[in-house]
């Protein structure tokens, strides 16, 4: 992914094949789901996808500081409810401050790249696990469950896992 990210309908068109249709079907069953939990999707024709590896490094260093959960939280909404360009560490450092992190420090961590080291050797670790796209969930390091899959496979898969005998 470009620094800069791409245009969310066009790179689920390249990356998938899928229709403009098909990407408007699913952003209708994403924006449904998010309302049952109480999240907002506000998907528009200039949606990016963006390239993510700085805001891994944020989030190594949200670790770190006892903040990563609320910047994940706030990460997610800036990209999908407000739109915002999570490509920009200026952006990134804006939503570290808002989740109490210090903007300044958090700043510094992604101008310095200070985690691109680690983030790198995570990524190539998940990746030789088999994981290929998002979201992927690992149960008891060694079953691996991609893409969404709804309330009930989750049930009968974690039913299955907790019936099976090592």
């Amino acid at each position: 992914m470009p620094s800069e990210g791409q245009n969310l309908r066009e790179h689920i068109i390249e990356k998938y094949g899928s229709t403009k249709e098909e990407s408007d079907a699913s952003r209708v069953r994403m924006t449904e789901a998010g309302q049952e939990v109480g999240f907002e999707f506000n998907f528009n024709d200039d949606t990016r996808m963006h390239n993510t590896f700085n805001l891994h490094q944020l989030l190594h260093f949200a670790d770190q500081q006892g903040y990563m959960h609320e910047l994940k939280q706030a990460l997610f909404a800036a990209h999908f409810t407000d739109n915002r360009n999570i490509s920009d560490i200026n952006v990134l450092a804006d939503i570290a401050a808002e989740t109490g992190l210090d903007r300044s420090e958090a700043l510094a961590v992604l101008e310095g790249q200070f985690f691109a080291k680690e983030v790198r050797a995570e990524e190539q670790h998940w990746q030789q696990q088999g994981i290929q796209s998002v979201p992927a969930i690992i149960f008891n390091e060694r079953h691996l469950v991609s893409g969404a899959q709804g309330v009930e496979n989750y049930v009968s898969i974690l039913e299955q896992l907790a019936n099976m005998t090592d």
